[in-house]
Parts: structure tokens; C-alpha cells; sequence
């Protein structure tokens, strides 16, 4: 069965119980999906969310589609209707308080004035607020109730009660067509403020599609032709000018310059780039020119995998965010029922229809839970956003909410805390070997390993000159060492612990393997039938800011782990000089993903930082797997959090943005309930016998209550968005 995946863009949803009117939608076409040609899977989504109640349209991200143009067209849908109800509600609100006031003469009070009001007041209920009409009778259709359900409620009932009062002057003296205008107006400015706040925390997305040129300069015939991107097929020539940005993934052809990588990587020191050197769609040439081959385009370059990987974060779904649908499920009811038994009471307390009637109004709107329902995604747009302008790619915004629980960290040594370049330190041969040979036999069993050790054997055998022909009958022992036949003799070359095992003996070379490991080296032994002829000792080199990295981990209160294959005393040295607290060494591949759960069982939740294919048991393992994106595809695959620019730094960076996000996705959901529980009671009159409280707690007007409930959700968006001040 083929699978597809289409990302969207969808414009309405105003609240909780928008979304969870869209995946109820989404839900239902399920078999659809798995049945209809694969291009027209985006029209099947589009169709069945449009029924919904909601506008969709298809996002083509290969050719930096962000779904702006939808957006920006919503904006500015949200800003006419607007517009239009602020021009009718205003001298509708000044003429109706100046009536009431007594400050506009006789005239005022005319039974014509009131059917002005009614003038009025009409398209404001009908054109600017028809929006909430089709959501709310949608949304009931649905089987939910959401926002738009108390809007239009709110509104209808003043506005209608004044329709009555103004043909049946038996059943009140005053009209309240400026509260039911006010009311739809001061929720639709909310609306458009928010959508334009709300715009901003994917600011970081735009950037990063802003980076995608719309053109490359493709070389054909030793001509150069302007052609627009989507026409670059892999292996096409491409120049490349000063000051331009390089169009796709390729490499190096000819000539050579320097790369700013920043807005992938989060480094801003310039790369050197010359002939054979990969550069990446995206990133800005400075000051020299090459040629480059291309060799992924489309969704395949790095730029478009990330941009995949951001907007899937903030697609996603927290886990504090069933908090905020559990809410909503009973929330609009509950309110409903609460406005009733309002109307209720205070009718029966007072016998007035129209007092009764605003005090359920206000219950109504002030109770919109707009601010829950953005407290939670407006976080996770923000916090990935910010995570993305920093070469932090979160999979997920569970991964982003689970970083900010973690204690501990763990740290693959090889590649991820050193260079991952080894290199010979000391050559001993051993038993009457020659150094010469000891070389050209370990280098050529190594010629079939892939291990980072086999490969500087290897390198330096072809720097020293002394490099035949590979090994025969090679064999692999994952972790342990290789094997393999050279001039008719089996070589063996591993580690000394394997030998061991196999039965070979050390006797007085133990003296010397003490001596080459307390160096902090890693070595290797060569053996032949029984008889060690010497040991290779490799080192590498902790990368530069390993140790500021670890530094700022503790700094945080976070213990630092390092899981190794490496032998016990070359490990300890490269911990002590990282300062780092515990090692967990000589662990073989398989046993790398039961250690960690060995950790997790001792009740720590842990991140796993490592770059190889042997560390992808443990990053699947651990809480979080953090990758090294200079490492391989398999880890970064497996990985949740992929570290682009390969620095360690980026672990503290994402562990700080996820504490952050998620102390922000919590005081969004205080603000969203305390508002709703402190404004409600004020709404339904609790407080109006008790006169040594303001006015304004004892009295919430619905237009009042309309400009708090706006309020509350540009306040929460705000408080998303300080989330790309932090540093």
C-alpha cells in the first residue's frame, strides 16, 4: 500500500476545537487517501477540510511554498471585514451611549434612530461576523462546538432581542445593537492582530526558504544560461558568482571560494571551499567563483529536508497540548450551560429580560477560549523556529517539550566529543617484527574496515609508502577487530581484549600495552598464528569547544555520561580533559542501546548524542537521540534532534530551548485558565453585591468582555514570540 504525505496549509482555525474539528475531517478520509492517485491526494485533504468549514490549500515545499500567500491573503480578508465593522460600529457606538447619556438632544431618542442602529448594525453582524456563523454551524455539524459557537451566540442574542424590542416596544425600552456590533468588531480586531503576530513566530521558516534562489546559472556547452530552479536536474553544471547563493547540494567541479554556512549551521566563521568539496543549497558564496555539480535538487537538498523538519515540529503536537483538547472537549458546553443558569438567576432576581440577557452575553464572549487554544502551538512554532535559526532541527515538538525534562547526557566519543580523525601516534613492533612490515600488514587487513581506526592505519600506510594489496578471505568482528589473509599468513588486527579471548597471550607485552593505553591512546594489536608482532597506538583530538560544551552541560545541572568502545584508560584521559564525571567504556555496538537503558532503568532521562551508524541502538534507546550532522544519515535518521552544524554547543543550545519553550507553553496555559476562571465569575455578576470591589469587577459589560477576550490571545501570542528575544 503507497503511502503520501501532503503538507497543507489552513487558514480559520481559531481555537482548540478548530484543530480538532479539522483532524475529525482529516480522519474520515483516511481509505480516500490510500485509493486515489497519488497527485490528487493534496485536492481529497483540501475537499474534506474546505467541508469542514475551514480554507486549505496544497503547500508545494520543494519550491519554497511556506503557505504565505495564504496567509497573507487571510490577513487581509481579516483586516477589510474589520475595517468595515469599525466604520459602522463607531458612530453606532458614540450615537447609542450619547442617547443614553441624555447628550445629544431629543433627536436622539427618535424610534428612527433606533432602526439606524438597526441599519447599522446589520452588515457588521452578517459580513463581518458571518465568519462566525459558518464556523459555529460547521462546527455543531462536526459534532463540537467552538469559539465561533459563543461569538455568534453572543452577538445574536443582542442583536436579536433588539430586533424584538424594536418592533414590540412592549417587550423593552432599549436596543443593544452597539454591544452585539462592538462585540463581533473588538473579537475581529483580536483576530487580525493575532494573525498578524502569529505570522511572525514562522519568521524563521521564511528565512530559512528566503535562503532557495529563485535561479541558478547552469553551464552548458561552456555557456551560462539563467534557468528558474526547478528546471536543475542532478548532474547539470552550475556557476556560481560572488555574493550569490548556491542554488542546490553538489560539489566542487573547478575553482574555489569561501561559504558562509551560518543560517544552516548556526557558525559564522566562513568555510574555505575548493575543488571536491561539498557545498550546500542555500548557504551564501562570498567572494569567490567556481563551478559545481549538482547532485540532489528539489526536496532531497539539505535546505529542503530541513525546512521539512521544522514545519513538521511545529505541525505537531505537544504533549501538554491534550491538556488544552481535554479542556476544550467539555469547555464551550460547560460555558453554554453557565450562561443559562446566569440568564437564569438573574431573572429570577430581578425580572428584567434585558439585564438577565447581558449578563449571559458577557458569560458568553468572555469565555471564548481562543488564548488556550494558541497557548501550546504558538510555543512550538516559536521555540523550533528560534531551534532552527541555531542549526538545531527538533523532529517533533514532543522531543522539544522532552529535552526540557532531561538530566543527564550522554556522549558518543569518537566523532562526537573528538574530531573523529584519528591518527598514529606510536608504531611498536613486537617479537623480532620490523615497524615496516607491522604497517603493511595491519594496512592491509584495514583496507576492508570502515572503523575510523582501520581507515588512519590505512592513510598511513599510503603516507609512509608501505601499502600493497588488501587482505583475502577478510572478516569483520563488529567493535573487536578484522581478519584477513596477507602473502598466505591470517592476520589479525584488534583490540586486546578480543585476542584475549581468542586465547592469545600476553606476556611482557602487557608492560607495553599499559604504557601506550595510559597515554590516552587507542591501541591495536597485530597477531599472526598465536604471536603478537606489535601494537599500533591511534590518537584523536577533542574538538574545540568540546570542553566549554561539557562545561555549560554542568553549568545547567546536567551530569555528563561517555559511552565508548574505546578501552577504559585511553576513555578516562579524553573524560578528564573534556570534564566529564563518568565513563562507560570498552561497549561493543550492540551493547551501546542496552546500556543506555541500563541508565534510563537507574531512573535518569538522558539524551544520547553520537554521529554513527553504531550509535543508532542507543539514540533510539535513549529519551532523546541528538545527532551530529557532520555524522552518518543513519544516525540522523534515527536521531529526534539533529545538531546541523556538527558543534557540541548545539546540545546545551537545545536543551535551553526546550525549557524555555515548555515554561512558556505553561505560563500560556496559566494565563488561558486564570483569565477564564477569574473573568467568568465576573461576567455572570458573582461579585455584584460586593461594592468595596471596583466597578469593573463587579460590572463586566459584553463589550468590555469582547476586548479582554481579544486581549488574552494577543497577550499569549506575544508571550510565544519572546521566545526568539532569548539568547
Amino acid at each position: 500500500m503507497a503511502r503520501t504525505k501532503r503538507i497543507l496549509s489552513v487558514t480559520g482555525m481559531h481555537c482548540v476545537n478548530c484543530a480538532n474539528g479539522v483532524e475529525q475531517a482529516l480522519s474520515s478520509v483516511e481509505e480516500v487517501t490510500v485509493t486515489c492517485r497519488e497527485e490528487m491526494a493534496g485536492e481529497v485533504l483540501v475537499s474534506a477540510i474546505e467541508g469542514a468549514g475551514f480554507s486549505a490549500s496544497a503547500v508545494d515545499e520543494s519550491l519554497g511554498d511556506t503557505g504565505a500567500e495564504a496567509e497573507a491573503a487571510y490577513l487581509a480578508d481579516e483586516r477589510k471585514k474589520f475595517l468595515v465593522g469599525l466604520g459602522l460600529s463607531l458612530p453606532l457606538f458614540f450615537i447609542s451611549m450619547g442617547r443614553d447619556f441624555s447628550l445629544l438632544g431629543a433627536w436622539s431618542h427618535g424610534v428612527w434612530v433606533s432602526w439606524l442602529f438597526l441599519v447599522l448594525a446589520t452588515p457588521v453582524q452578517f459580513y463581518t461576523g458571518m465568519d462566525y456563523y459558518k464556523g459555529g454551524w460547521t462546527s455543531l455539524k462536526n459534532g463540537s462546538a467552538n469559539m465561533d459557537v459563543l461569538v455568534a451566540l453572543g452577538s445574536s442574542v443582542a442583536y436579536v432581542y433588539s430586533i424584538v424590542v424594536l418592533l414590540i416596544p412592549a417587550a423593552g425600552d432599549h436596543v443593544y445593537f452597539e454591544t452585539s456590533a462592538l462585540i463581533i468588531t473588538l473579537i475581529k480586531l483580536g483576530k487580525m492582530l493575532e494573525a498578524r503576530t502569529k505570522k511572525r513566530t514562522g519568521g524563521a521558516l521564511r528565512n530559512l526558504m528566503a535562503l532557495r534562489p529563485d535561479t541558478a546559472l547552469r553551464v552548458e556547452g561552456g555557456v551560462e544560461t539563467e534557468v528558474p530552479l526547478d528546471r536543475v536536474k542532478a548532474g547539470d553544471t552550475l556557476a556560481v558568482k560572488p555574493g550569490a547563493s548556491i542554488a542546490v547540494d553538489g560539489v566542487v567541479a573547478s575553482g574555489g571560494s569561501t561559504v558562509d554556512e551560518s543560517m544552516l549551521t548556526g557558525e559564522y566563521l566562513p568555510v574555505d571551499k575548493a575543488e571536491g568539496d561539498a557545498v550546500t543549497g542555500g548557504t551564501l558564496n562570498i567572494d569567490g567563483a567556481f563551478y559545481m555539480t549538482a547532485l540532489k535538487v528539489g526536496r532531497e537538498t539539505a535546505l529542503s529536508r530541513i525546512i521539512a523538519l521544522v514545519k513538521e515540529a511545529q505541525g505537531s503536537k505537544a504533549p501538554m497540548q491534550q491538556l488544552a483538547d481535554q479542556v476544550a472537549a467539555v469547555f464551550v458546553p460547560a460555558v453554554i450551560l453557565i450562561a443559562l443558569v446566569t440568564f437564569g438567576v438573574w431573572f429570577f432576581l430581578t425580572g428584567e429580560f434585558s439585564v438577565a440577557m447581558i449578563r449571559m452575553v458577557a458569560v458568553l464572549v468572555i469565555a471564548c477560549p481562543c488564548a488556550l487554544g494558541l497557548a501550546t502551538p504558538t510555543a512550538v512554532m516559536a521555540g523550533t523556529g528560534k531551534a532552527a535559526e541555531r542549526g538545531i532541527l527538533f523532529k517533533n515538538s514532543e522531543t522539544l517539550e522532552k529535552c526540557a525534562g532531561l538530566d543527564t547526557v550522554v556522549l558518543d566519543k569518537t566523532g562526537t566529543l573528538t574530531e573523529g580523525r584519528p591518527r598514529i601516534a606510536h608504531v611498536v613492533p613486537m617479537n623480532g617484527e620490523t615497524e615496516s612490515r607491522l604497517v603493511r600488514l595491519a594496512a592491509a587487513v584495514e583496507e576492508g574496515s570502515e572503523h575510523p581506526v582501520g581507515r588512519a592505519v590505512v592513510d598511513y600506510a599510503g603516507l609512509v609508502g608501505n601499502f600493497r594489496s588488501p587482505a583475502t578471505e577478510f572478516l569483520a568482528h563488529g567493535g573487536r577487530g578484522v581478519e584477513g589473509v596477507v602473502d598466505g599468513e591470517r592476520i589479525r588486527v584488534g583490540k586486546p581484549d578480543w585476542l584475549r579471548s581468542l586465547g592469545i597471550a600476553f606476556h611482557h607485552e602487557e608492560e607495553v600495552l599499559a604504557s601506550l593505553e595510559a597515554g590516552g591512546n587507542t591501541t591495536v594489536v597485530v597477531e599472526s598464528q598465536g604471536k603478537i608482532l606489535g601494537f599500533i597506538a591511534v590518537t584523536d583530538t577533542l574538538k574545540p569547544d568540546s570542553e566549554r560544551a561539557v562545561a555549560t552541560l554542568h553549568h545547567m545541572g546536567l551530569s555528563v555520561i561517555m559511552l565508548t568502545g574505546d578501552n577504559a584508560a585511553s576513555a578516562r584521559v579524553m573524560a578528564k580533559a573534556a570534564g566529564i564525571d563518568r565513563v562507560v567504556a570498552d561497549v561493543l555496538p550492540h551493547e551501546k542501546g542496552e546500556t543506555v537503558m541500563g541508565l534510563q532503568a537507574e531512573g535518569k532521562r538522558l539524551a544520547m548524542v553520537g554521529d554513527g551508524i553504531n550509535d543508532a541502538p542507543a539514540l533510539a534507546s535513549a529519551d532523546v537521540g541528538i545527532a551530529i550532522g557532520t555524522g552518518t544519515d543513519v544516525a540522523m535518521e534515527t536521531a529526534e534532534v539533529v545538531l546541523a552544524s556538527g558543534s557540541l554547543s548545539g546540545i546545551a543550545e537545545a536543551i535551553g530551548i526546550g525549557r524555555a519553550t515548555r515554561r512558556t507553553i505553561r505560563q500560556n496555559l496559566f494565563f488561558a485558565f486564570f483569565y477564564n476562571i477569574i473573568l467568568i465569575p465576573v461576567a455572570a455578576g458573582a461579585w455584584h453585591g460586593v461594592e468595596a470591589l471596583p466597578m469593573m469587577l463587579r460590572e463586566l459589560h459584553p463589550i468590555a468582555a469582547a476586548a479582554a477576550m481579544s486581549l488574552s490571545s494577543v497577550t499569549v501570542v506575544s508571550n510565544s514570540l519572546r521566545l526568539y528575544r532569548r539568547k
